[in-house]
């Protein structure tokens, strides 16, 4: 890391952080906690001042050649700044045609094109690669419940990563393997483990705080010309390696493989490579129902089918949880609320929040291998088919 790079993220971890905080306070106890206006003026001011003078220094210094993660590490920096500008509407991508930060603007593209991600801070960039420093990674804010929410959020992602690790590592031992079955049981263990941390999230986490004060900074902005939707806390290669392995969903089903394309680049390059591998490979679902014909009857099918549909209840189990207790509860009910739930940009993929809900539940419903009578496709009656098997 170069001394301009270093002083753009002390500044991040300091100076950056210590204005957000300012402003959310002084949006939090606004009467209209919504309409930003004039408030923070001077505060506004000095972030864009202080960000705007690192990033042309950084822009002159031009590419170092530092290797991905020194690069990769600066552009979360430079889209921590962009996003920060558009959470304070000192960006607006409604009433522009390009970004009016052209200095950051310039160095995210640069590193974006170079790097092959979006040009705009990732979930990763908060969670999986956030390097704490003396026991402080970087947020936003000060704030107690972005720290609550990134913490659990980090927690989960590992998790569901262990749990996509273990089911990868079933496909050249096959469904038979006698090891097969204490994959299976890690893979399990693992996605329990994010239902429970996800629990203690729910608990923990202020709905006003979050909806008000952490999520805006998550919604889509421009880089240049072109808007760039919010950072997900989906963008990882694990969760969709967990989908595709056990089969409930499928890469070649039009809405999911949609949805895989739209967030190919804001995984990082490692997990881009990883998902097209599983995107090519025969789920263990297909795999188990190729079997039952002829071996269902075996101690080898009977035992690790059983641990497999232990698997795919707990992954459905875990989609639910989010889809009925973080979405409708952090976002969908404060929403209705306040009467937000038509307004432009209230969410960070871009769309209505009515149309995301509606994609969010089809999603859930696969990954439960729901009975949705025919309005998409599910794979219920494999897992029917397959639970018919145990004896």
């Amino acid at each position: 890391m170069t001394a301009r790079s270093r002083a753009m993220d002390m500044w991040i971890r300091n100076e950056f952080r210590d204005i957000n905080s300012k402003l959310e306070e002084l949006y939090f106890t606004s009467p209209e906690r919504t309409t930003l206006g004039s408030v923070g003026a001077i505060l506004k001011q000095q972030l864009v001042e202080q960000g705007t003078a690192l990033i042309a220094g950084l822009l002159t210094e031009g590419n170092t050649d530092e290797g991905f993660d020194s690069g990769f590490e600066l552009l979360g920096n430079v889209g921590f700044y962009m996003a920060a500008c558009r959470r304070h509407e000192i960006t607006e991508p409604s009433r522009e045609t390009r970004s009016p930060l052209h200095e950051a603007s310039a160095l995210a593209m640069q590193l974006g094109a170079s790097l092959g991600v979006v040009p705009r801070f990732a979930s990763c960039h908060l969670e999986t690669h956030n390097q704490a420093v003396n026991g402080v990674y970087k947020t936003f804010t000060g704030l107690e419940d972005e720290r609550i929410f990134l913490d659990y959020n980090t927690r989960s992602v590992f998790a569901f990563i262990r749990a996509s690790e273990a089911l990868r590592q079933c496909l050249p031992l096959g469904v038979s393997h006698s090891v097969t079955y204490d994959l299976l049981l890690s893979a399990k263990a693992a996605l329990e483990a994010v239902h429970s941390y996800n629990q203690s999230l729910f608990e923990k986490l202020d709905i006003d705080r979050f909806f008000y004060c952490v999520r805006p900074y998550y919604r889509p902005h421009r880089v240049g010309l072109h808007e760039y939707r919010g950072a997900n806390a989906g963008d990882f290669a694990g969760i969709n390696v967990i989908d595709l392995l056990l089969g409930l969903c499928q890469a070649d089903d039009p809405y999911y493989s949609q949805l895989l394309v739209d967030k190919f680049l804001f995984m990082r390059p490692e997990d881009q490579l990883v998902l097209r591998d599983c995107m090519r490979r025969t789920s263990l679902m297909d795999s188990f129902v190729a079997e039952a014909a002829a071996h269902s009857h075996e101690p080898w099918f009977q035992r690790n089918l059983d641990m497999f549909l232990q698997v795919c209840h707990a992954h459905g189990e875990t989609a639910l949880q989010h889809h009925e207790q973080l979405v409708n509860k952090f976002i969908e009910k404060p929403a209705d609320d306040a009467a937000l739930s038509n307004t432009e940009g209230l969410t960070a993929s871009g769309p209505p929040l009515p149309v995301l809900l509606k994609s969010l539940r089809k999603l859930c419903d696969m990954r439960r291998a729901a009975d949705v009578q025919g309005a998409f496709r599910t794979r219920h009656q494999d897992v029917k088919m397959l639970r018919g098997c145990l004896l």
